[in-house]
């Protein structure tokens, strides 16, 4: 085994024994935040299989994990069992990722960018409007939490393993599609349609695959972050939230695996951890992020494999 799998191997471990240890470690609160990080990461691993990977700019998915939690809010409230739900928030949104995905067929880059940024407005002015379906401004209250073969996850610490148990199945899943024939097709659609194209890839399905494995990730981060919350109103879903996840992808690194998990860590909880600064906590996350951007423009793991080749010359021309 070479030294730099064993590394990450044991990076690996460290990281996986921590966040089991972390509900013992931490006070409820810090148990939530740890939670909403797992979830957003499930929902920033869509957004990076239909950007990182397929090359898709997209600002829709805050509407698909709003419409994932709208979904598990009004069907558990009104006696659906969560697993049913779970499917339909789902399935629902790679249904409507994989028809938005039509557009990206005809326009790219900022162009599309507009076109799911229009999407999301559109779900979000019907979540604050339509009170008859989602309770409007005044939102959903006490969603329940979910069974797990007859036991509740409603203590805090227990709904925080379900959504690490959730994260985990995810990755593994991400982890075969990238190394599967369609993860090869989606890196070639990204770095040239044309030559993807003449080389006998179907751009048009694997584009709007893209787009749908994406929203139907952002679909299942909704129906977890609905009872992870306990209650929902259009605010937490509105272009913020697209644009924080967009955050997370770029910032941890576009295209690299674990740049999700790396963003999610610089967006959800750096903040978090800058509430010491107390009224200046959000003007030092701003400067962190921008001084991030400016010397990282290829994310934080972009940065660290740039570094890698430098390293390894360095170490050449001493041996020689």
């Amino acid at each position: 085994m070479s030294e730099r799998r064993l590394l990450t191997w044991i990076a690996a471990a460290a990281v996986a024994a921590f966040l089991l240890a972390a509900p013992f470690l931490f006070k409820p609160y810090g148990v939530f935040i740890l939670s909403t990080w797992a979830v957003m990461s499930i929902a920033a691993i869509g957004l990076n299989l239909t950007l990182g990977y397929a090359g898709q700019i997209s600002l829709a998915q805050a509407a698909f994990v709003g419409i994932g939690a709208y979904i598990t809010a009004y069907l558990t409230t009104h006696g659906w069992p969560f697993w049913s739900t779970y499917l339909i928030g789902g399935t629902a949104c790679f249904a409507i990722g994989w028809l938005l995905g039509y557009p990206a067929l005809r326009v790219q880059h900022h162009y599309l960018a507009f076109v799911t940024l229009a999407f999301t407005t559109l779900v979000y002015l019907a979540f604050r409007n339509e009170e008859w379906l989602t309770g409007g401004i005044y939102g959903i209250s006490n969603i329940p939490r979910p069974n797990v073969l007859g036991l509740s996850m409603e203590p805090q610490r227990l709904f925080y393993y379900f959504c690490l148990a959730h994260l985990a199945l995810v990755s593994a899943a991400a982890w075969w599609l990238i190394r599967s024939p369609w993860g090869r097709a989606f890196v070639a659609v990204r770095e040239n349609p044309i030559r993807a194209l003449s080389l006998g890839v179907d751009t048009r399905r694997y584009t709007l695959m893209a787009f749908a494995l994406g929203a139907g990730l952002g679909g299942i981060a909704g129906a977890l972050y609905a009872p992870l919350v306990q209650y929902i109103d259009p605010s937490p879903f509105s272009l913020n939230l697209s644009l924080n996840l967009l955050l997370m992808v770029v910032v941890g690194g576009s295209g690299y695996f674990f740049g999700p998990y790396l963003g999610a860590v610089v967006a959800v909880l750096l903040p978090e951890w800058l509430r010491f600064t107390e009224g200046w906590y959000l003007m030092a996350y701003a400067v962190l992020v921008i001084v991030l951007m400016v010397f990282c423009p290829a994310g934080l793991l972009g940065l660290i494999e740039r570094f890698r080749p430098k390293r390894r010359s360095a170490a050449g021309g001493r041996a020689s």
